[in-house]
């Protein structure tokens, strides 16, 4: 039985993310409580934009009966004209990783500081916005494949964390971003829950085996999609790791619960392996005795090359055979 406390008594893939109200707040929204930090975000390409008109929304980590699970991003329709996408985030708090519902709202809210890139930096969103009733996209953030875009402008999006790939807020080696009076003040406005194709979606990586944590060790296969739900075909881009060395602090933040847990908690396993892949360190010495080894790698044809050269005083006729190792040994 996994260590985890559900705060709603229904599947995660029907509650922390559909069962969002019209009217729920930014923080006050919380879908689920576990002791197991959510893996670090993995690295991946945006996948071209399917038409004029969809607004991308990052791919996060998800709690299911089997532990942790990728949501892939993909392009989403909005549900009306003027709302932007929250994203969702994890957060410590109370001794246990609490999921925050995402939402759409007529501003971008507090989503913990995650840096989920293409747009979502950690502090509201830089890869477009509304003007006149009409999307404008930002060119340096979005790709748009082979659609036609004409309201489009070029802005450097900023990243507001130095904690890239992290993916949960506090705690120990979490990002450190406290929420703004605006942003709190967004958290009491009216949202608007997903779409009923964001939902589909949702539940679609939930069943997908290829996509638990477990499976995929972390980079999962279907990364991000060109339209939601549609895992297959020419809109999909798969995974490349946490291209940044931040996962490493994840080892230190899921070790304490680990501890008690890890025979039964698989998953949590997968981002130690992560976290061992950065380890050059341990690596490193095998390399330091790699210019060594020309000592004990040449041994072998050497013990017949020194001979030679003793031949070589008593005997200088073999001078032939006895070059070539004159000229090794220097550099040996």
């Amino acid at each position: 039985m996994r260590a985890s406390h559900f705060i709603l008594p229904i599947l995660l893939g029907c509650t922390a993310l559909t069962a969002i109200a019209p009217q729920a707040r930014a923080q006050g929204a919380i879908g689920v409580s576990i002791t197991i930090a959510p893996p670090p975000l993995p690295d991946y390409a945006q996948p071209p934009m399917p038409a004029y008109g969809y607004i991308w929304t990052p791919g996060f980590w998800q709690y299911g009966g089997d532990g942790y699970y990728w949501v892939p991003g993909t392009w989403v329709e909005p549900p009306q004209v003027g709302l932007l996408w929250t994203p969702g985030y994890w957060g410590w708090s109370g001794g246990f990783y609490r999921w925050n519902t995402p939402y759409w709202g007529a501003q971008v809210g507090y989503y913990g500081g995650i840096n989920y890139g293409y747009g979502y930096g950690g502090n509201g969103y830089g890869g477009g916005r509304w003007d006149n009733g009409r999307f404008s996209y930002n060119r340096s953030v979005n790709n748009f494949g082979s659609v036609h875009i004409t309201n489009v402008y070029n802005s450097p999006v900023e990243n507001h964390t130095q904690f890239n790939h992290v993916s949960f807020n506090g705690g120990t080696n979490g990002v450190r971003m406290q929420p703004t009076p605006a942003q709190v003040a967004v958290g009491r406005e009216q949202h608007t829950q997903p779409t009923p194709a964001q939902t589909q979606h949702f539940q679609a990586a939930q069943t997908n085996p290829a996509l638990q944590h477990s499976t995929n060790n972390g980079v999962p296969p279907i990364a991000a999609t060109s339209r939601p739900g549609e895992f297959g075909g020419q809109g999909v881009v798969a995974g490349r790791g946490a291209a940044n060395p931040a996962p490493a602090p994840q080892a230190q933040h899921v070790a304490p619960p680990v501890a008690q847990q890890q025979p039964v908690h698989a998953p949590v396993q997968a981002p130690q392996q992560q976290h061992a892949a950065p380890a050059p360190p341990a690596a490193a010495p095998q390399h330091l005795a790699a210019p060594l080894q020309p000592q004990h790698a040449t041994p072998a044809p050497q013990p017949q090359q020194h001979a030679a050269p003793q031949q070589q005083h008593q005997a200088p006729p073999p001078q032939q055979h006895a070059a070539p190792a004159h000229e090794e040994k220097p550099k040996g």
